[in-house]
């Protein structure tokens, strides 16, 4: 026999309720929100010149590869992120240069401090920022407001 049209024959969806753990999952840390720190000890090993950089498209001076790729802001060279081939993270383990910029959201990473840096923020980092900005999108940054 034919289920008439508009009837199911399996029970309604129950609502699961949402208990007070679960929300430090959706809004705590493991929701993916990073608080970028405003000040690190280690900008004195910045390179003296971070406003003639390598443009985004650059690929990994290793293993050429295209995209994921970061910015060493000490030495200025180009190595993959962690997930394509690990070549910055190397990089940072061989040679000690711990500051370094992502071409693809243009966030600032501390491999020392284990952390985001504010690069708008930041004295130090915003001519890199905005000259990766201006590389990578063909304007000036927004200006940011507190």
């Amino acid at each position: 026999m034919a289920t008439p049209v508009g009837s199911s024959s399996s029970p309604p969806p129950q609502e699961i309720p949402i208990v007070e753990d679960d929300l430090d999952l959706i809004y705590g840390a493991e929701s993916g929100w990073v608080d970028a720190r405003t000040s690190c000890d280690h900008l004195p090993s910045l390179s003296s010149d971070l406003v003639h950089i390598p443009t985004p498209d650059t690929h990994c001076n290793r293993c050429q590869h295209p995209s994921e790729n970061w910015l060493c802001l000490c030495c200025k060279e180009v190595l993959c992120s962690r997930f394509v081939n690990k070549h910055m993270l190397q990089h940072y383990q061989q040679i000690h240069h711990c500051l370094s910029l992502s071409y693809s959201d243009l966030s600032v990473w501390c491999f020392s401090c284990d952390a985001y840096l504010d690069a708008q923020l930041i004295p130090q980092l915003r001519p890199v920022y905005e000259t990766a900005y201006l590389l990578k999108f063909g304007e000036a940054p927004p200006v940011r407001t507190a």
